[in-house]
């Protein structure tokens, strides 16, 4: 009986590479030779993804490509949009709307780049997997790097999106419920609801074997942000500048609204109101440092796009770059607006999360009581998202050379949900979960590993071309 080989050698149509070779690129002929020539990396793929005809063992990435280039749009938008977008009016009400439009750009455009390094060297090499791409380029520490880069990229956007449960949900309950927030009642406690969403609705969903089983529950995610959205823009026309409090049940607010408070904003304490009303179009203050991490923590999407790739129907390095370049605009555009109208809004009142910023108005409004619940939808249908690459880096990692195991594969979900609430239970505010992830891990992710991988993996190959040229 052959021995079974390992999940990371086997690519997603169930052709065998082994990593021990030098490269795994058929150089047969002149005519492979110029796939370096062929500017959509179709003739490269063609060669690398033939279906073989030998029967194999189920693997983790073995299985034909059946999802639509629509539901791949849903998938990829889904796993770009996220929590961050609550957080992009504080970073406008920092940079200036000027400012914060160049970032954004910036950013979207080298996201899109970094996205054609990425496809162009999977094609090449015939691999769909970002860590067998570090190990392709640098070996067993190209595959960790990348491995670790994406584990902690990926649980530091589930930690967000479940803060998010963990901070709306029991303000949602508190309004429908018309119930004292100091009641002590346990469905009002925060900690307790994200523990229930996490083993009722995430945890079922993150079970799944295959990513394009989400597809339907990831179109309906990105409609409910887009309902977010358009309250935001309805909400700017209704909220007058300065705005009044809630007070009813709370004198601290009311307190609050006549002193001034040792903190970045300010609120009714006597400053003129044309200047506190008034856009800026720069502003560098304290706070600035965090917009950078904060827009490159919204635009990560790259630990899911080899895997949508893999399980795209018909696949090829154009589609999977239309799929791209359409996810990222729709963000860019959804990113844009969402921070506009919230910073035109509030101005320097905004708090790092948006949704904050509106219950200290009235936290019994209904438009934004719907808001919550299509936040909180979105969010928790975007975790089983993000949790897909991260258990697939922890079995390339720890267990490249096991076949698909269930057992693994629900021991490793569950785990890393329970380690997930455990950080977002202790956490002390969502915009230090955006810094500090977005800081390390995003850049690696989006700039540096596909240029690099990238660079190294074609000098290879080129020099492996001229050799064969010298020997005939």
């Amino acid at each position: 009986m052959e021995p079974a080989r390992s999940e990371a050698s086997i690519l997603p149509n169930g052709k065998g590479c082994d990593l021990g070779e030098e490269m795994c690129v058929p150089m047969k002929s002149m005519m492979e030779e110029d796939q370096f020539d062929d500017p959509d990396g179709a003739l490269a793929e063609n060669i690398e993804f033939l279906p073989s005809g030998e029967s194999k063992k189920p693997r983790f990435t073995d299985f034909e490509g059946k999802t639509s280039f629509g539901m791949s749009v849903f998938n990829l938008g889904n796993a770009i949009m996220g929590s961050g977008i609550l957080g992009l009016a504080y970073a406008m009400a920092n940079t200036g709307i000027l400012l914060f439009l160049f970032l954004l750009t910036a950013i979207a455009g080298l996201s899109c780049y970094s996205i054609h390094l990425l496809l162009k060297s999977s094609g090449v090499v015939g691999i769909r997997s970002y860590e067998q791409l570090g190990m392709r380029a640098f070996g067993i520490s190209g595959k960790m790097a990348a491995g670790i880069a994406i584990t902690l990229q990926n649980i530091g956007a589930m930690s967000s999106y479940c803060y998010i449960i963990k901070s709306e949900f029991p303000l949602v309950l508190q309004a429908f419920l018309r119930a004292d927030p100091n009641s002590g009642e346990w469905y009002l406690n925060g900690n307790y609801l994200v523990l229930l969403v996490s083993v009722c609705v995430i945890l079922p969903l993150a079970l799944m074997k295959q990513l394009g089983y989400l597809g339907y529950t990831s179109g309906f995610s990105l409609s409910c942000m887009v309902f977010f959205l358009t309250a935001v823009i309805y909400k700017k026309f209704q909220i007058p500048c300065p705005f009044e409090e809630y007070t009813s049940n709370n004198t601290l607010a009311h307190m609050h609204s006549n002193e001034t408070v040792g903190h970045a904003h300010t609120y009714h304490n006597g400053h003129d109101m044309d200047t506190h009303c008034s856009p800026q179009m720069f502003t560098v203050n304290s706070q600035t440092a965090y917009t950078i991490p904060i827009l490159a923590f919204a635009f990560v999407c790259h630990p899911e796009v080899l895997p949508i790739y893999t399980e795209l129907r018909n696949p090829n390095q154009r589609k999977m770059q239309h799929i791209s370049n359409i996810s990222i605009l729709i963000m860019y555009v959804m990113y844009f607006l969402a921070a506009l109208f919230g910073y035109l809004t509030f101005y320097t009142n905004v708090e790092p999360e948006l949704l904050h910023t509106y219950s200290r108005i009235d936290p019994y409004d209904t438009l934004i009581l719907c808001v919550r619940l299509a936040v909180l939808t979105a969010v928790t249908l975007t975790v089983p998202i993000v949790l897909f690459p991260v258990r697939r880096a922890i079995q390339e990692m720890l267990f490249a050379n096991k076949t698909f195991n269930w057992i693994r594969h629900v021991v490793i979900a569950f785990t890393l949900l329970a380690f997930i609430n455990l950080l977002v239970i202790f956490a002390p505010n969502i915009l230090g979960i955006f810094g500090v992830i977005g800081a390390t891990s995003a850049p690696c992710l989006i700039f540096i590993f596909p240029a690099v991988f990238t660079s190294v993996l074609f000098r290879r190959i080129k020099s492996q071309c001229v050799l064969r040229l010298k020997s005939l």
